[in-house]
């Protein structure tokens, strides 16, 4: 088959199954994962996802998009391995770190996780273990729309 029109279709297919993902604003960095959400730059937008942080904008967090979608009440996720930390031989700049992750929490930022060994369960996912029948795994984190579709 001609690679080129593999590649379009593929595309194509893609697009389509993203168009159906609830939007979310994107800061920072895009994810590693899925989290579930197709990102956009704009209103309207049904959470932010936070997803990478450079030290300097964790240690003086004041992205006015994000701060506003806490004040209307829109969840906001910050994906954690994308915090600056690891590897951090300073421990009084550590200390610093987990101070201005303890503020985002005091907020109402919810953290996702996802570790070697602690799956986090995407949309996409939740639907084929749905259809499939799959449990999800103990200590598994599910991002909010994965835990709907799997509740219904």
């Amino acid at each position: 088959m001609d690679e080129a029109l593999i590649q379009a279709v593929t595309h194509r297919v893609l697009e389509g199954l993203n168009a159906q993902l609830p939007p979310a604003l994107l800061v920072g960095g895009e994810p590693q994962e899925s989290l579930g959400y197709r990102y956009v730059t704009e209103k309207p937008y049904e959470a932010v996802v936070i997803g990478s942080l450079t030290p300097g904008q964790l240690l003086a967090f004041r992205d006015e998009r994000a701060l506003a979608a806490l004040a209307e009440g829109i969840p906001v996720y910050l994906y954690t391995p994308g915090l600056p930390g690891n590897g951090c031989k300073n421990r009084a700049l550590l200390s610093r770190f987990a101070s201005a992750q303890r503020e985002l929490k005091a907020l109402g930022v919810l953290f996702i996780r996802s570790t070697p060994g602690h799956r986090l369960i995407s949309a996409q996912e939740a639907r084929r273990m749905k259809a499939e029948g799959i449990p999800v795994p103990s200590g598994a984190t599910l991002t909010p729309l994965a835990r709907e579709i799997l509740e219904t």
